[in-house]
């Protein structure tokens, strides 16, 4: 992830400095993300937007103060910050102590929370992890987290995980003026709107991956498919929890009102609900799809346990004769038919191939060899 090197300097992670009223973490409660690497920097961007343009770089305590004077909206980006880097940010952009908490320690699942000056939207993202031939251990989806804050004069985007940049987001959004001239809610519909593009996009990747296994279960071949299928429903799993729960926060930005949100933005949302909705359906669809082909390996496998037994036992009823036929010769009484005979022997053999060949004729005509 490219940073923006002109942001003026990074947040201290000055522990005196922590919003008011930020709690510890509770026993049992969700970790906090891991800590980021020594060169990746807190603040990935940060501007002032005035009539849907971008100003200069400002320092992230004032920009506010800026916007407000201004007219305009501040548009913060950072990533994966710590309690008392966000502890920071919430004090001078009056942040709810409980939006901050989710924040930093995220593993949230999607979802929109109302506060009296702003809302908190957490949205997952997702990426697909390419891979040379699906295993029973591949990874295939990768997950991450985008928190935004909302208000009147500013949205701060948090973002968490490895994929998922916003950098190119907000450069393609900076070409659109007018979009940027409606505020801040502008920069929210954006990223939900890329978020759920790449939904889109992981869940066509997953369907190949889908159509190579089902091509594989009902190929001429034997093949043990078991373990790539139910390691794919995992991962189908992961991005099933980051689609589905996003479908009614979006339907509260399409459908309520909201201070914060303009009623012309909410034709937008609504644009983004239908996508989250029908990559959902797809999700699903894909999930059954799954469960039906894991299904019908496993009946497959039972089919061929049977056919290997089939034959197993019409082997063993075929050489069971001439088993049956040498234990009886085989016992030395002194008196038994045609031990005597010059043409007892040739008899035997051919009483034996006999039986053996109409027993194989048989077991053959009935499918079992």
């Amino acid at each position: 992830m490219s940073n923006d090197t002109s942001v003026p300097r990074p947040l201290e992670p000055d522990a005196d400095r922590r919003s008011p009223g930020l709690r510890p973490r509770p026993a049992g409660a969700a970790r906090p993300a891991p800590a980021r690497q020594p060169d990746v920097e807190l603040v990935v961007d940060c501007a002032v937007y005035v009539d849907g343009q971008r100003g200069e770089p400002v320092d992230p305590h004032d920009a506010l103060r800026q916007a407000a004077d201004r007219g305009g909206f501040v548009w913060l980006g950072l990533y994966e910050p710590s309690d008392a880097e966000l502890g920071a940010i919430a004090s001078s952009y009056g942040l709810h102590p409980l939006a901050v908490e989710d924040a930093v320690y995220a593993h949230q699942r999607p979802k929109l929370d109302h506060y009296d000056d702003g809302i908190f939207m957490v949205l997952k993202t997702a990426t697909y992890v390419e891979h040379e031939q699906l295993t029973a251990t591949s990874e295939v989806v990768d997950t991450g987290e985008i928190m935004v804050f909302l208000g009147a004069n500013y949205v701060i985007t948090v973002r968490h995980g490895d994929h998922g940049g916003l950098t190119e987001l907000r450069r393609g959004l900076e070409q659109q003026r007018d979009l940027l001239c409606l505020g801040p809610s502008a920069v929210l519909y954006a990223v939900a709107d890329h978020v759920v593009d790449d939904f889109v996009a992981v869940a066509a990747q997953v369907e190949d991956d889908v159509d190579e296994l089902e091509a594989s279960v009902f190929s001429s071949q034997r093949t043990d498919d078991i373990g790539r299928l139910y390691q794919l429903k995992r991962e189908l799993m992961s991005l099933r929890k980051a689609v589905s729960p996003l479908e009614l926060p979006l339907q509260k930005l399409s459908e309520r009102q909201i201070d914060v949100v303009p009623e012309v933005m909410r034709s937008y949302f609504r644009d983004v609900q239908d996508h989250a909705i029908r990559v959902r359906d797809q999700v699903g669809g894909l999930d059954e799809l799954l469960t039906s082909i894991l299904q019908a390996s496993l009946a497959r496998t039972s089919q061929a346990d049977n056919e290997d037994m089939r034959k197993i036992s019409a082997w063993a009823g075929i050489i069971a004769v001439p088993t049956a036929i040498a234990g009886i010769y085989g016992m030395n009484f002194e008196f038994m038919p045609e031990l005597q005979w010059r043409w007892g022997y040739p008899l035997v053999w051919l009483v034996i191939l006999s039986a053996c060949f109409l027993l194989y004729r048989g077991f053959k005509r009935n499918g079992w060899l």
